[in-house]
């Protein structure tokens, strides 16, 4: 697992208030509360980075803007935006969604965060180095992530082929970079890929970490938004599937995360027998010893082009 170094921040390295850089932040939710999105902790992470935070608000059945106005932060902007749930195959309404508020955003520079997805404190230096540095050339359109994925618990990441291990999430408005498909990227014109450096941090994703019941709610509601139906319509409790490449998490949360860690009542092995296996592990087995060999992911979806630093 890579390394991240850590520094002491100082007077000359302002998080929020760098006067040659403006960034916006934006985000989409709806039904945070009921489907266990980390939305307050998620926002918390990215408002040190940004200069607002423009929030689309989708009509919730819990008190999801409620939550998000007790922050009581002069950055944050919602907005209210109406979810056609009649119109949502191939989950095309979480990218329409996220190009409403990025259109709301009034900065060039835009950063974009999913509501279960969050940024470590450690990374913040790095982000605004990186940034920085894509200001002097105009061909970057983005900065790149790594991803750690947790699954079943906040104690297991998933390190498989089966999850994207990298991502945009800062874009150039005028790039014309708009969110694309399941809102999982970006794209110019849903064709052209856009450029990027790395962004050198990192971005946790708890989607799939959080009490059984509520990712049993959210797994109904993500076939909804990709099949305009609910598979499990028997309402059968959501079990954590023992997935090859998952592994025990060594680093630390974001400061942001601790009250959530430190709460989960359930319990989840990550550990396989051979019952577990399946045909389709072996090849996932291979395509890990190619890359330990090779340090290169054969077929790996890349909706991006790297620059070169």
């Amino acid at each position: 697992m890579k390394t991240y170094r850590v520094r002491r921040l100082t007077s000359n390295d302002a998080i929020g208030n760098d006067k040659l850089m403006k960034i916006s932040g934006f985000t989409v939710i709806r039904n945070a509360v009921k489907m266990g999105y980390p939305i307050k902790e998620s926002l918390s992470s990215l408002l040190p980075l940004v200069d607002e935070l423009v929030v689309g608000v989708g009509q919730s059945d819990d008190n999801t803007k409620e939550l998000i106005l007790a922050l009581n932060e002069p950055k944050i902007k919602i907005f209210d935006s109406f979810w056609d749930l009649e119109n949502t195959s191939g989950g095309l309404i979480l990218s329409e969604k996220t190009n409403e508020a990025l259109e709301r955003c009034k900065n060039d520079w835009c950063f974009y965060l999913q509501a279960d997805e969050v940024l470590h404190e450690e990374d913040y230096l790095s982000i605004k180095k990186s940034l920085r540095k894509a200001q002097t050339n105009k061909d970057i359109d983005g900065l790149l992530f790594d991803y750690v994925h947790f699954y079943g618990s906040y104690q297991t990441v998933a390190k498989s082929r089966k999850w994207y291990r990298k991502e945009i999430r800062l874009v150039k408005k005028s790039s014309g970079a708009q969110s694309y498909k399941d809102a999982q990227g970006f794209r110019v014109a849903e064709k052209q890929k856009l450029k990027v450096i790395p962004a050198h941090a990192r971005v946790f994703h708890y989607g799939w970490v959080k009490p059984p019941e509520l990712m049993g709610q959210k797994a109904q509601m993500l076939d909804y938004w990709w099949h305009g139906e609910k598979k499990n319509k028997d309402n059968k409790p959501f079990v954590y599937d023992n997935q090859y490449g998952l592994r025990r998490f060594k680093q630390t949360h974001p400061k942001v995360m601790t009250e959530l860690v430190s709460q989960q009542d359930w319990h989840f092995q990550h550990k396989r027998t051979l019952k577990d296996w399946r045909l389709k592990d072996l090849r996932y087995l291979s395509s890990d010893w190619i890359e330990s060999l090779f340090n290169y992911r054969i077929g790996e979806y890349k909706p991006y082009r790297i620059l070169k630093s």
